[in-house]
């Protein structure tokens, strides 16, 4: 009898969830409100609660070999501890601990990026590779590195933190309390306030969006495709700004492979393009030609089937 597996991904808006088989395939899927701003509590009974609406679907608890679990925070993995994780006002949570004593199965935890890295390595854009870095391009920058085969960690389980090198040391403030770091210079709404910068100075498809706050990342990149000038100089900073950081991920880690994902990468070659550019240009020649730069393929779901990796 084949054992499924349930993978979580913990957003801080929604916690999508889903009974997943060896092969990494997704036999159910669900998706129910986090309500992080209600409390911590108020996440875990969701969490439980959508735990147990997926057991629903199987005759038999023993059907289920473990839960895996992408955490939106920093995960002690040994301890089985959530060590800081903002947007679900979580610290110092030991979710293993509540969780495995609420369903008498096995629990893993990771971080999220570090789960859709391994997802993608698993059953998407790097099947079969051993070592790549996955970039997560939306509200933030995720980033998950696979070396050899594992997810590497780092000292205090907190590798990976693409979003908070400095690009640009006069760049704007950070949340972290840093300037000019990546993510305020790449992330959705970067590329948003961009573009809400553009619409006051000049002339730009943009100025067809009435409400002016609402306009997004997604209306920079269609504006581009367009031919916008505006909006083009834009993609070419990000991508500027992007391929600095990936070139310097090559020159230090040589990956087989850098996967890009999430909202901004939905942009498609508008951006990729430019992108390969600058990377070339500046990664070391030689470490260069040994990577690709690929689209992640698991979309939505790499957080999911990388969270059912999790389990043992």
């Amino acid at each position: 009898m084949e054992k499924l597996i349930i993978g979580v991904d913990l957003g801080g808006t929604n916690i999508a969830a889903a009974l997943v088989k060896n092969d990494g395939s997704i036999v159910e899927k669900i998706s129910n409100p986090t309500e992080a701003n209600k409390g911590k509590d108020m996440v875990i009974t969701n969490l439980m609660a959508t735990i147990e609406e997926l057991l629903g679907y199987v005759e038999d608890n023993k059907k289920i070999k473990g839960i895996g679990i992408g955490i939106p925070g920093v995960c002690d993995i040994e301890k089985g501890l959530v060590k800081f994780a903002p947007n679900l006002f979580w610290e110092n949570v030991e979710i293993v601990k509540i969780l495995e004593s609420k369903f008498n199965l096995p629990v893993f935890i990771d971080n999220d990026a570090n789960a859709a890295a391994l997802g993608e390595v698993w059953c998407g854009a790097g099947k079969g590779k051993k070592n790549i870095v996955c970039i997560t391009l939306g509200t933030g920058v995720g980033c998950g590195i696979i070396l050899n085969g594992a997810i590497f960690h780092g000292a205090g389980n907190g590798a990976g933190e693409l979003g908070h090198i400095t690009v640009k040391e006069d760049g704007p403030k950070c949340n972290c309390g840093n300037n000019g770091c990546l993510e305020v210079l790449v992330a959705a709404p970067a590329i948003a306030k961009m573009g809400k910068e553009a619409l006051l100075k000049g002339d730009t498809l943009l100025k067809t969006i009435t409400d002016r706050e609402k306009l997004t990342a997604k209306d920079v990149f269609d504006a581009a495709k367009k031919g916008d000038k505006v909006c083009l100089d834009i993609i070419g900073n990000v991508a500027n700004n992007l391929g600095l950081a990936i070139a310097n991920v090559i020159n230090i880690l040589n990956p087989e492979m850098i996967i890009i994902g999430g909202g901004v990468a939905a942009a498609g070659d508008i951006l990729f393009n430019p992108l390969k550019e600058v990377v070339a240009k500046r990664a070391l020649k030689d470490l260069y030609k040994d990577v690709e730069i690929v689209s992640a393929q698991l979309g939505n779901n790499a957080g999911i089937i990388g969270a059912a990796a999790l389990v043992k």
